[in-house]
């Protein structure tokens, strides 16, 4: 049964994501943490970081670990073939009519407005991280993360691998 609920899992959070990567990740937080309580916010958002600071597609990463933490080894197989499973199939069965309907305007249109939708789904995950990072840490320290991040990625062009990696060791020196 827990293989099924692995599978059904990513399955829909990624055949919902629109577009992969970012908007897939609000789906899968909702499925395990709100729908099957595999995992709290924080976990999640501990997963989340270490593996955008890794090479691949973030969706992947995230069904191998998730799925390795519930279910070992055969939990991570059947959640990385739930991730990729809806894209294959979209890409044998729609590959035809690609060319057919790129320009089309209401193609454009469903583009656009599902962009407004996943950077509300983005904000929304962002703001439980946050509130999550003050339960856990306090405002003061929340905020010289957020402000040295933002600094160091936009003024600095700091790579987000080594920023994330500094965050996890000012938590290790000074929060632990």
């Amino acid at each position: 049964m827990i293989y099924l609920q692995i599978f059904w899992a990513f399955f829909i959070a990624n055949i919902l994501g629109y577009g992969g990567g970012p908007p897939g990740i609000p789906l899968v937080q909702n499925e395990v943490v709100n729908h099957y309580h595999w995992l709290t916010n924080q976990e999640f958002g501990e997963i989340l970081a270490v593996a955008n600071a890794l090479p691949s597609p973030i969706s992947t990463k995230l069904a191998g670990y998730i799925g390795y933490e519930v279910a070992g080894v055969p939990g991570a197989i059947v959640g990385l073939i739930a991730t990729v499973a809806p894209t294959a199939v979209a890409m044998i069965l729609l590959l035809g009519f690609m060319n057919v309907f790129q320009k089309a305007p209401q193609v454009k249109a469903m583009t656009q407005s599902v962009r407004s939708i996943v950077a509300v789904m983005l904000g929304i995950l962002a703001y439980q991280f946050i509130q999550g990072s003050i339960e856990q840490i306090g405002w003061v320290h929340t905020l010289i993360l957020a402000a040295a991040a933002f600094f160091l990625l936009e003024n600095r062009k700091i790579h987000p691998a080594v920023v994330i990696a500094g965050a996890m060791v000012y938590g290790v020196v000074l929060l632990h």
